[in-house]
């Protein structure tokens, strides 16, 4: 039998907004001490009174807690109540300090002053016309969204999707719910289709539903996007929806149609002759996706053909010419790659770390800008961009703000209306840049322009769908080349020379250190409890002592997988606790945000202009205004709570996310546990994401499972035959 307990919320200890999973302490009328409450809450809130119905249980670990199964809020009563309550962070504009004013004037009337006269709040000190029409605004939008809540709620939505729904679609929520709940997966970021169908069937949509099967599918070809496809194969993409929707394959079947008639997809009949596709072989793209890539074949073919803008320039003489202005010997293929940019049209210069890419970049910018050409530089992240300014001397943006990305205006600016001005456009880090973003900065390059792209083919493609780089190289259209000699000045670095032999696929050197210092360490260590403890160890003590690095700032933690002991969960979790410990700030999805975090952008926020993969720092948190203010490259962005599902803490990230980004110190966990995403590319893109120190812990053997192992994931693109006719 359930048992019945009433009381007031007294603090959160924990609060999981995605499942609305709730730890609370709760001062239960008859009881002395507080009782550890746990359950599926919805925006629990101190000072709220709490009907609660469920059954003790006793945790090995916490004790007894009380486990609710149902349970009501009530708005409090007592004066202390009602501090707690207002002072909780629930209402903009008033905190815990400006709580107790209030209830010190209204008393036990305060909700009612608030409700019924809120304009009677003015003669409260510290409360301005400004800061009332804040309290008036959160008070009102509070009911609403209270309202919204107790809906959502009833069919399975957590409180912070509530506020995301709400902020959204406003007065219409319900309504927009009610309709076709699928909508919610297509328009708001963090709620999927999982939930999306979850909050359908509470609500009567049935399982073979035809908008089911629509949204099921346009489901499923958005997250095998998101591992890199650009479109799938017909057959298994139907298989796929059959065994995530558990429908027949008829209603899948019509779906498709239906959603290629409305031009949510296209379905495309590939080119048979190749080797690699089967007869009757069908692609299924999201529209955009293939919008992208036929765009971009047929932009860089143009580009191809067009003539240069640029007067005609003795390569030979130049190229002796920049040597006595740089000081410097180019090598033969360095010579060679001056030539194709000073003689070709489109370009593609490969190679990894220490091959001479910087220099040969340096040598044809210094020749260019000698006959006064217009020249731009650019990058897809904000830290290559930063690393390709200081490296050359020229600035260079992103390619968002090269682009004049406008969330006002709609969009990127510069296009085929309005293209770039330049002569000569130069992109590092080019193996990062996806398909839709290739394609709009094809579609701002004018046709007379010469391209350039630089970067390391070999380490793990775009985040984002597509395999640009690659698929440019083996379409045999565009000019490479690829450099492979390690300069003498770089065979100095361990570094460089592992990571080459990585990518060649032979072990790195691994002998243990003879005391001297040097900038790869290998720590042999198989149980995943202690590389946890050692890289933990490293990071807060051992390479800052040694090394002298800032351990925060200037020390990396990349791992290859997200759950598990040295996932980047767990590890961002147990650094935190030793690099920033302290008082928890906010949590938000089961994450505590504190005053110094390490943070990572995980989507492009236009309006903001920060983007996926972008780090900063937490410099204030603000629980009156529910804002939480971060440093991203010294600028000040404001984050309002509902918003944080945007960050992660980044003590510890994945290696696909540190991408484009350099640190002066790497330590990398490497264990079997991780077999599945144990690849070549992804060891030799942390490795060289390091640039003087990286140390990997783990086993030879993890680390000899991924050297071997160069099958790289398909990706599914047909950007290289589009390109090749």
């Amino acid at each position: 039998m359930l048992a019945e307990l009433q009381g007031q919320i007294e603090r959160i200890t924990f609060s999981n907004e995605e499942t609305g999973f709730t730890i609370a302490k709760v001062k239960v009328y008859g009881r002395r001490d507080l009782t550890t409450v746990v359950g599926n809450l919805t925006a629990p809130t101190p000072g709220e009174i709490i009907k609660m119905r469920g059954e003790w249980v006793n945790h090995p670990r916490y004790g007894e807690q009380f486990k609710v199964t149902h349970y009501e809020t009530q708005t409090p009563a007592s004066e202390y109540g009602i501090k707690r309550y207002l002072g909780s962070g629930l209402i903009k504009g008033i905190g815990p300090i400006m709580a107790k004013r209030i209830v010190a004037k209204f008393g036990k009337t305060t909700l009612e002053v608030i409700e019924n006269s809120i304009e009677k709040l003015a003669e409260v000190e510290g409360v301005g016309k400004k800061r009332l029409d804040m309290i008036k605004k959160a008070w009102s939008e509070q009911k609403e969204i209270r309202e919204v809540m107790v809906f959502l709620q009833s069919h399975g939505v957590s409180s912070g999707y509530a506020t995301k729904i709400f902020k959204h679609y406003g007065r219409n929520s319900v309504e927009v719910v009610k309709n076709n709940p699928y909508q919610l997966a297509a328009e708001i970021f963090g709620i999927g289709f999982v939930t999306a169908d979850r909050i359908a069937e509470s609500l009567g949509f049935a399982r073979d539903s035809e908008l089911r099967a629509e949204a099921g599918i346009l489901y499923v070809l958005n997250q095998l996007a998101d591992e890199g496809h650009i479109y799938y194969p017909y057959e298994p993409l139907v298989e796929k929806c059959q065994e995530i929707l558990q429908t027949n394959r008829e209603i899948i079947v019509k779906a498709f149609a239906e959603i290629a008639v409305r031009n949510k997809i296209v379905i495309e009949d590939l080119n048979r002759n190749i080797e690699e596709f089967r007869e009757n072989y069908k692609a299924v793209y999201l529209a955009k996706f293939h919008f992208s890539e036929t765009s971009l074949a047929e932009r860089l073919k143009t580009l191809l053909k067009a003539p240069k803008s640029m007067r005609s320039i003795d390569a030979a003489k130049a190229t002796v010419w920049v040597q006595g202005q740089l000081d410097i010997t180019l090598a033969e293929r360095q010579i060679e790659a001056i030539r194709c940019a000073i003689d070709g049209k489109v370009l593609v210069i490969t190679g990894g770390p220490g091959t001479g890419k910087t220099t040969i970049i340096k040598a044809v910018l210094r020749i260019f800008s000698e006959v006064g050409v217009d020249i731009l530089l650019a990058a897809p992240t904000g830290r290559a961009a930063k690393r390709m300014t200081e490296t050359t001397g020229h600035e260079a943006k992103t390619i968002h703000r090269l682009l004049e990305y406008s969330i006002q205006k709609g969009g990127f600016q510069r296009n085929q209306d309005r293209p770039l001005k330049c002569d000569l456009l130069i992109v590092d880090e080019a193996s990062m840049i996806d398909t839709i973003l290739m394609h709009h900065l094809l579609k701002a390059i004018p046709a007379d322009t010469t391209f350039i792209m630089v970067g390391d083919v070999n380490q793990l493609p775009a985040v984002g769908a597509g395999n640009v780089l690659k698929d440019i190289i083996d379409s045999d259209v565009v000019e490479v080349l690829t450099l492979n000699e390690i300069f003498r000045q770089a065979q100095d670095s361990s570094i460089i020379v592992n990571a080459h032999k990585i990518n060649k696929g032979k072990l790195p050197s691994l002998k243990a250190s003879d005391g001297k210092l040097d900038d790869f360490y290998f720590i042999e260590q198989e149980d995943p409890e202690e590389v946890l403890r050692i890289t933990v160890e490293l990071t807060r003590e051992r390479i800052p002592r040694r090394f002298g690095f800032d351990p925060v700032d200037e020390i990396q933690v990349l791992t290859p997988m997200h759950k598990g002991v040295v996932g980047v969960g767990n590890l961002n979790q147990e650094l935190q606790d030793e690099l920033n410990p302290g008082e928890e700030g906010i949590t938000r999805g089961g994450v505590s945000f504190r005053v110094n975090d390490k943070v990572m952008q995980i989507r492009n926020n236009y309006d903001k202009e920060v983007f996926n993969g972008d780090i900063g720092r937490i410099l204030r948190i603000d629980s009156v205004a529910h804002e939480v203010t971060i440093s991203f490259d010294g600028a000040e962005l404001r984050y309002d709570y509902a918003d944080l599902d945007e960050l992660v803490l980044a003590y510890a990230i994945s290696v696909h996310k540190s991408q484009g980004s350099e640190y002066p110190a790497v330590v990398m966990p490497v264990l079997t546990q991780h077999y599945l995403l144990l690849q070549r590319n992804l060891v030799y893109t942390a490795v060289t994401r390091g640039r003087n120190l990286v140390v990997l812990v783990g086993t030879r053997k993890a680390l000899s499972i991924a050297v071997k192992n160069d099958k790289t994931q398909k990706r599914y693109t047909y950007l290289r035959y589009r390109l090749s006719g």
